[in-house]
């Protein structure tokens, strides 16, 4: 499948749903559409690396790197950092031939 027709059906789902969330402005939701709209980034982000890493022959690099960044964005808030600690991870697994 294309990858910009997967990244366009990705939008295709996510983008409404926050975009609703966003644009009800004065509405008050009930809780489960705040607990919903809260956790769509979450599971869309984690249904694209979970298949790619233990999918993988390397996926013991991977996993390794997927923690690391999951732990660093989980205690700093920061996805920046969490991305270049993962990258880091998996770099130093690489050098050290795991």
């Amino acid at each position: 499948m294309n990858a910009l027709l997967v990244i366009g059906l990705m939008w295709a789902v996510t983008y409404p749903v926050r975009w609703l969330g966003l644009g009800l402005g004065g509405l008050k939701l009930p809780p489960f559409w705040l607990a919903f709209l809260r956790f769509v980034p979450v599971s869309v982000f984690a249904a694209l690396v979970v298949p790619d890493v233990l999918g993988s022959p390397e996926w013991a690099r991977r996993f390794v790197a997927c923690a690391v960044g999951g732990a660093l964005m989980w205690r700093s808030r920061s996805l920046g950092l969490g991305i270049l600690g993962g990258f880091g991870a998996y770099w130093a697994a690489r050098l050290a031939g795991l």
